[in-house]
């Protein structure tokens, strides 16, 4: 907490009570979405969320989250801290008020809060209920004052003061473990939401502070708001325009900022936010956007003559590729679906955005007429590209619709219900046959793939549907690709990527994951495609076998067996050395078998990993590579 002049009015009487807390941890998922990894990161956004608010208002500039050794975590601000004064419905302190009350805060009347990420007021009443303990210290009025709360109920008073110069609050709370399946917080997914606050709040500092880990401290901050975003999202992609085109307006009391920029590539991303609030479902300021691009576009390129009279518009379709963009609202009283806050509901904010991106755009295109001639190309090839690959799309679809047409090197299970059966998709005819012969065939199906999938990241759709291999893995799971991918006809709820534990191996499995991320996201998303875990190594001492899955494993289990002149180590370069039935036993039967889901923690970040890995630019992936070779781990070459 840092030195602060006093705050502008905001006291117990800006705290409105709306209701008490009630069934929050009797049913905690309809206040925090689950109680699995998502909804335990979720407390700790909720209350990162107040003192951002404040950071909204103008009244803080940094915020630091410590992840203590115990998984307890604490979050300060330098704001005004939370009011402590006798609260108007009953005399106790309003600070304790909001901690035990639900829906009760500063957000509801629009007095102390205009523009709130928390407008739900659920945040920390819910975190001090879901918590086994919660202490809060609060600096305010020349004094520092704090109580502890145990599962939502205080078990002490509010202390008394103690001279201080600081302003702020400090929020310390360990998560009920009885409550959630897991108590264990990911630096990487708390950090990517800092990162984008800090992108979205120039000159907020956010400071996350690992202290499971010596050394793990990162601090958020970027001067440049939005184009910084923007920037940072291109990251080692070739830009069609060297700056970022950035827009600002306010309409009727809800201001927008967005940034959008073109690269070379053929993935689009567009990223929501209202009142800082990842909106990852998107919403009406996102549909505004769109709508806004495609009509200051066809506009624009119109005067230029890029687009005759008697030429088609472009569609928004059109206009989605290589496009990267951000929009960011701040309004008085969201509507958000849920309490997670995925997707913004409300109906008046689309025509905002438009106005504002509209004109925005209009201005900009006028200013730089080169950057309109180089979208339209963009947009034209990428009309063209689309056109063929509905074409090939559909053709992909005839031959799985009329179910007698499976690929014939795939071996199907007898069951017919998706919910119960999986599909390996193996690297090699050889491996591949190992695992025809190893499976349960009532419910795993194999499919063999020859030789490396084409790398869609260099290629689109329609280049995509063109090869061979990718071809037989959309009629294999029978639900489409890209845009028209449906997942309720998905003919397995398991994919699984099972490659060789060596160089290729990886390569071709990056190469499926690739594929499955950019033209499959749903399958990612619903928890779906895993990736198989062979073993490293066959360890053998007498009739006793143990397999190890790394390096780690195996080195201990040396250590323990002692004479290591009677023990024989196998090193598995490869799926196709395993018979059958060590392959069952070690990679496909369920009650042995280590899967690993993929999923997305960081959506930006792992977008960014993709485009440097798989891309056309080798300087960026020297580096990465460069920057990440201690965390190898078994590298076969």
């Amino acid at each position: 907490m840092t030195t602060s002049l006093s705050a502008l009015q905001y006291t117990a009487k800006d705290i409105q009570v709306l209701e008490g807390l009630q069934a929050v941890r009797k049913r905690p998922g309809m206040y925090i979405g689950d109680t699995s990894v998502r909804g335990l990161h979720h407390l700790v956004y909720e209350v990162v969320d107040n003192s951002v608010d404040e950071a909204i208002g103008g009244y803080c500039t940094k915020i630091v989250v410590v992840l203590h050794e115990n998984e307890s975590i604490s979050v300060e601000d330098n704001g005004r801290g939370i009011p402590t004064d006798p609260h108007p419905s009953n005399g106790r302190p309003a600070s304790e008020v909001v901690l035990t009350t639900l829906h009760a805060g500063g957000k509801f009347d629009g007095g102390a809060y205009k523009v709130s990420g928390g407008l739900h007021g659920v945040g920390v009443s819910v975190v001090n209920a879901l918590s086994d303990w919660l202490e809060i210290t609060i600096c305010r009025n020349g004094e520092s004052r704090s109580q502890r709360f145990e599962k939502g109920i205080p078990v002490t008073d509010l202390s008394e003061g103690v001279p201080t110069d600081c302003t702020g609050t400090k929020v310390h709370f360990l998560a009920d473990a009885t409550i959630f399946e897991e108590v264990k917080y990911s630096f990487d997914v708390l950090g990517a939401r800092f990162r984008e606050m800090a992108f979205l709040n120039p000159g907020l500092s956010i400071t996350l502070d690992d202290r499971r880990e010596e050394g793990r401290v990162k601090e958020y901050r970027y001067e440049g708001g939005m184009r910084s975003f923007i920037e940072y999202l291109n990251r080692g992609k070739t830009v069609l325009f060297p700056d970022p085109i950035v827009i600002s307006g306010e309409r009727d009391g809800v201001s927008a900022d967005i940034g959008l920029q073109y690269n070379d590539g053929y993935q689009e991303r567009v990223f929501g936010f209202a009142n800082l609030i990842h909106t990852v479902e998107g919403g009406t300021h996102v549909s505004g956007l769109r709508t806004a691009l495609t009509r200051a576009v066809n506009e624009a390129a119109r005067r230029a003559k890029l687009l005759k009279e008697k030429d088609e518009n472009l569609s928004g379709d059109d206009l989605k590729e290589g496009l990267t963009s951000v929009i960011s609202v701040k309004l008085g009283n969201p509507q958000f679906e849920g309490q997670t806050k995925t997707k913004l509901g409300n109906s008046d904010v689309k025509g905002i955005a438009d106005s504002i991106v509209y004109e925005g755009l209009v201005a900009w295109f006028d200013e730089h007429p080169q950057i309109i001639r180089t979208v339209v190309e963009k947009a034209i090839k990428a009309r063209q590209a689309r056109e063929a690959a509905k074409r090939a799309r559909e053709l992909v679809r005839k031959t799985a619709m009329t179910g007698l047409t499976l690929p014939g090197k795939l071996a199907d299970c007898s069951d017919r219900n998706p919910e119960h059966t999986e599909v390996y998709i193996v690297e090699g005819n050889s491996a591949g046959g190992s695992a025809k012969q190893g499976r349960d065939r009532s419910f795993q199906a194999i499919l063999p793939l020859r030789g490396k999938i084409l790398n869609v990241e260099k290629a689109r759709l329609d280049k995509a549907l063109a090869n061979a291999e990718i071809r037989t893995m959309i009629q294999t799971l029978g639900a489409g690709v890209g845009d028209d991918f449906d997942t309720s006809k998905l003919r397995y709820h398991k994919v699984i990527i099972m490659t060789d534990a060596d160089v290729d191996g990886a390569h071709i499995g990056t190469l499926l994951l690739t594929f499955f991320y950019r033209y499959m996201p749903a399958l990612i998303e619903r928890g779906y495609l895993y990736m198989a875990q062979p073993p490293l190594y066959r360890v053998q001492k007498g009739k006793n076998v143990t397999y190890c899955y790394n390096e780690k494993e195996m080195r201990a289990l040396l250590t323990d067996a002692g004479d290591s002149s009677k023990i024989v180590v196998q090193r598995y370069k490869g799926l196709g050395e395993m018979n059958p039935e060590q392959l069952w036993e070690t990679t496909m039967d369920p009650k042995n078998r280590i899967l690993k889901k993929v999923e997305i923690d960081d959506e930006v970040e792992v977008d960014e990993y993709f485009s440097i890995l798989m891309g056309d630019k080798v300087e960026p992936r020297r580096d990465f590579i460069t920057a990440h070779a201690h965390e190898v781990r078994n590298l076969d070459i």
